[in-house]
């Protein structure tokens, strides 16, 4: 014998067969169908959590309606503070201007001094549009209030 080591042997790889496939059953005749059985769950009996809207929340002054309450008037607050802030700057800023610049009040229109035309006539229609702006938008807020409370 030799002493020579033997190569080692190689192994072929594993065969894999294709998965192989079952014919159909074959098609049942409707005497031979199971019958169907109606599965319930165990808990059918247990007590559902009511859903209540959310203008019952409202109306009942829970916490969760204090909270929809306070979101509501916070929105109001912020957009009449804002709106009170405009109109405290024109009101105290137009005489601040006509101090400021003394070539505006020696300007006439139709016959009356400027400040006089602003203050007196032009200032109050700005008013109106400035309140009928915040109608607008006051409302609009509503409106997103309502469709929150819905949707809820």
């Amino acid at each position: 014998m030799s002493s020579e080591p033997r190569p080692p042997r190689r192994t072929p790889p594993p065969r894999v067969d294709p998965p192989r496939r079952t014919p159909p059953p074959p098609a049942r005749r409707s005497s031979d169908a199971p019958r169907r059985v109606a599965v319930t769950s165990p808990r059918t009996a247990a007590a559902r959590r009511p859903r209540y809207p959310a203008t019952r929340e409202i109306d009942e002054q829970t916490r969760l309606g204090e909270v929809y309450m306070h979101s509501l008037l916070r929105t109001q607050f912020r957009l009449a503070l804002f709106v009170c802030t405009v109109l405290a700057c024109v009101v105290c800023g137009l005489p601040l201007l006509f101090l400021l610049i003394p070539e505006l009040r020696e300007v006439h229109l139709l016959g009356v001094p400027l400040p006089w035309a602003v203050l007196a006539g032009l200032i109050y229609p700005a008013f109106v549009i400035g309140a009928w702006l915040y109608v607008r938008q006051a409302e609009r807020n509503e409106r997103h209030f309502a469709e929150l409370v819905e949707r809820r």
